[in-house]
């Protein structure tokens, strides 16, 4: 390309980019004509175009929308399986929620979500943000990406964002195939909630949507601890194997009551946190969001430490 062409340009996993040279462009100070030259990429305008791509990139490869599509199937077959159960048998041993299901449609949500946020729902999560920026590296397209005006902490930013957005998605998937399945299969009504008290079916909803806002802060906290385990690595398994890793051992250190006193410090003790939406008054979630809003900060402070010295070989 000479200096005076201007095209455009794909690099893998960014919108196409304009690439102009404005110093040869002719211009009305140099005696020719005024030429409109576009502005490299950049701004909010820019991010934002990036944000969509990633996410249409994320959201059109089948091996995530298959997790979705799994992580939703499983409320279905536990309200067919408390369904044909009944109230008297899971009263006898499956736990206050689980009975209490067979009373309510709505409580089959939170049912879903205690089954699945220990382990399922965090797998779904650290295999796109483990291989946010591993799977750039080990493909080979991390160097066009930051070789476009994008920068570093912006190209950061996205990949995580779109983590989080994701597991939102995941979050949002369970707890609407959890309603549907319940309205269908279970009584709708008032609902009894663990203190005792009953709401109506609105505030029953209300505390669905306060539930999955936390369950999806809690993902987030997760998706940074993957974003800066991808930092560190070339090989995408590595990074999304390194994050189970760590999720199955404190899930396993907080079954000693031995370390009782560690388990405040561990991500998984909060993500079940959540119960507090089922009592009256609502309970405080707020140590739950502390907890996340401080492994956010630190484990993307170590992701951006890395990400923004790290040499880039492929």
């Amino acid at each position: 390309m000479s200096t005076a062409d201007t095209g455009t340009r794909r690099t893998p996993g960014l919108v196409p980019v304009t690439e102009t040279m404005r110093s040869a462009e002719p211009s009305a100070e140099d005696g020719g004509p005024a030429v409109a030259v576009p502005e490299r990429a950049g701004g909010p305008a820019a991010f934002w175009r990036l944000l969509r791509s990633e996410l249409g990139l994320t959201f059109r490869r089948p091996r995530n929308l298959i997790i979705l599509a799994v992580l939703a199937v499983v409320p279905v077959i536990i309200g067919i399986v408390l369904r044909s159960i009944g109230a008297e048998e899971a009263d006898g041993g499956m736990g206050a929620l689980v009975a209490a299901t067979a009373g309510n449609s709505l409580m089959l949500t939170f049912v879903a979500l205690s089954a699945l946020v220990p382990l399922m729902m965090p797998i779904a999560v650290a295999v796109v943000a483990g291989d946010a920026i591993a799977g750039e590296a080990g493909g080979g397209t991390l160097r066009y990406l930051l070789a476009a005006p994008a920068g570093r902490g912006r190209l950061l930013a996205v990949k995580y964002l779109n983590a989080v957005i994701y597991g939102v998605a995941v979050t949002a998937a369970v707890a609407a195939a959890a309603l549907i399945v319940g309205v269908a299969l279970f009584p709708v009504g008032p609902v009894t909630l663990l203190s005792g008290t009953t709401v109506t079916f609105a505030e029953g909803l209300v505390r669905i949507l306060i539930t999955v806002g936390y369950v999806s802060a809690g993902m987030a906290a997760l998706a940074a601890v993957a974003i800066a385990l991808s930092t560190l690595t070339e090989v995408p398994i590595g990074a999304i194997a390194s994050t189970l890793v760590l999720v199955i051992v404190t899930q396993v250190l907080r079954a000693f009551p031995q370390l009782d006193a560690l388990a405040p410090y561990l991500l998984p003790t909060h993500w079940t946190a959540f119960d507090g939406a089922l009592r009256a008054p609502l309970g405080d979630l707020s140590g739950g969001l502390l907890a996340f809003a401080a492994y956010i900060a630190l484990f993307l402070s170590i992701a951006w430490a890395k990400f923004s010295g790290k040499d880039i070989t492929s």
